[in-house]
């Protein structure tokens, strides 16, 4: 079953770099008391991904927060270390949190999940975007396989924030 406006975010855990090295952060711990736009993308460094998606956060991350949004969080199935040197490429600021999905345990338990997928060899997430208010899901978008991030880039969010 796929995730829905009204849902509350399926208990899952992430891994995430931190100075220590890799860390656990599971769904309440991110969103517990907060407003998160939290967003699935096929894959760090992936062309659509890399270029298009995740640089529209980039960009409005501080437009988001003056919105009321508390943090921002990009989620893809690859491994922890991928994720942080998509992060150090793409983000030194810190003002979205790279979350790693490694088994793909959370999109496959919110219905997000898409494969196995020829071209990446395993399950991998949808592109999807969530507004998430203290864990329940308050905006929820998937894109069709091969769109473009129309429903799920800054700019839909900005919109649905009014």
């Amino acid at each position: 079953m796929t995730l829905k406006v009204g849902d509350r975010l399926p208990d899952a855990k992430f891994k995430i770099m931190t100075a220590d090295g890799p860390a656990e952060l599971t769904t309440g711990e991110l969103t517990g008391g907060k407003t998160v736009v939290l967003f699935g993308v096929p894959g760090a460094f992936t062309p659509t991904c890399h270029n298009n998606h995740l640089p529209g956060f980039v960009e409005h991350a501080e437009t988001l927060k003056s919105r009321g949004i508390d943090e921002i969080a990009v989620v893809s199935v690859n491994d922890v270390f991928v994720m942080d040197a998509w992060k150090q490429a793409t983000t030194p600021s810190g003002n979205i949190t790279f979350l790693a999905d490694t088994a793909a345990e959370f999109v496959q338990s919110a219905g997000l999940g898409m494969g196995p997928v020829p071209i990446f060899g395993h399950v991998r997430s949808q592109r999807f975007a969530l507004i998430v208010k203290d864990g329940v899901v308050t905006f929820q978008a998937v894109e069709e396989p091969g769109g473009g991030t129309a429903k799920t880039g800054a700019a839909a969010i900005l919109e649905a924030l009014g």
